[in-house]
């Protein structure tokens, strides 16, 4: 249907997209003659004439409040892939995003601060989730006595990232051997990701399961502590006070709306993951493409960075009506920055 669009109606339509993205107010036939004349050339009762069959065809629809048209999700879906010009990022975002990733003193707070920024800069709902450890290549194992029942477990993963946790033991265990049991771990899991580990460590490890400290029948019934990373205790959200200031967001429905997908990180990390297998692919979802009902109302836009082998996401959410042409080379951007500073940390 797309390609039936006649010059005409394509350019139209954008001014239509172009002025709601800017105003939030639907767009009539006369306010586009009267702004857009010198492109145009069109009257008044031409434009309506073109609206009135962009409005046919499914790219606006008519608001019964008012006068003007909205673009629908087929019709941002169009502007978005045939009329939008991307717009480049200002030198002043650049250099703010740089320096502040730059001087962010480790991985944490690398994430952390990509999401404030994000949210600073666009105004949106932003999000940036801590990369898939579970799939990264196992490393090493380290065991180190803090307190005579608690042990701290370092577990590092081939692009560099560590996790650490903390576990309760009956009793003291000693260094000596606290050391013999990281060199058998470490010889037994060798060159598997941490998802292979979980699924089967207690097989690899089921002629020492008896040892004398207990440690490892420990590790077998916490395997899920130890390899699969919760993910919802590494997911940086920003932008909160901002986006609820958006003019969709007013009336107490979307305000509702709004708060509950802010409290819904299941829901966020979920549609972000979706784009995990395209690392620096840009990802957008508009409206009806999103799958949860629950955002439906919204926009995603999301990429990936690389983690050396491993990948987190980077996206804004925000409603139907946002500037495109900023936003998808903001969160490039991001998600670029984010991947070069893994990789000069790996190589450092």
């Amino acid at each position: 249907m797309a390609s039936e669009l006649s010059e005409r109606e394509r350019t139209v339509l954008r001014y239509v997209v172009r002025d709601f993205i800017e105003t939030a107010t639907p767009i009539g036939s006369r306010y586009i003659s009267k702004r857009h004349e010198d492109d145009l050339g069109l009257s008044s009762a031409s434009i309506r004439n073109v609206m009135s069959d962009l409005e046919y065809l499914g790219y606006i629809n008519h608001p019964h409040t008012s006068a003007g048209r909205v673009p629908t999700d087929l019709g941002y879906r169009f502007y978005l892939d045939s009329l939008m010009e991307m717009e480049k990022l200002s030198e002043k975002d650049q250099k703010t995003i740089r320096e502040n990733l730059d001087s962010a003193e480790d991985t944490d707070v690398v994430l952390k601060e990509s999401s404030r920024l994000l949210g600073k800069i666009s105004r949106q709902l932003c999000i940036v989730t801590a990369p898939h450890f579970s799939s990264g290549t196992f490393e090493k194992m380290e065991l180190i006595n803090i307190t005579a029942n608690r042990i701290m477990v370092i577990i590092s993963i081939k692009s560099g990232l560590v996790r650490t946790i903390m576990m309760e033991v009956a009793s003291e265990i000693q260094r000596d051997k606290l050391d013999d049991l990281s060199r058998f771990l470490n010889d037994r899991l060798s060159g598997l990701t941490l998802q292979q580990i979980r699924d089967t460590f207690s097989e690899r490890v089921r002629d020492a399961q008896n040892e004398e400290t207990g440690l490892i029948r420990l590790f077998i019934d916490s395997v899920d502590k130890l390899f699969v990373a919760d993910r919802g205790e590494k997911i940086h959200i920003s932008g909160q006070e901002s986006i609820i200031e958006q003019p969709e967001f007013v009336n107490p429905g979307g305000f509702r709306s709004i708060i509950e997908l802010i409290n819904n990180e299941e829901i966020i990390i979920h549609v972000l993951e979706k784009n995990e297998g395209a690392p620096h692919r840009i990802n957008v979802t508009i409206g009806e493409e999103n799958k949860d009902e629950k955002l439906r109302p919204y926009s995603v836009i999301s990429s990936t960075y690389d983690a050396g082998e491993v990948v987190g996401s980077v996206g804004v959410i925000g409603p139907k009506r946002m500037a495109y042409s900023r936003m998808i080379p903001l969160v490039d951007y991001v998600a670029s920055t984010i991947s070069e500073l893994f990789s000069n940390n790996s190589r450092g």
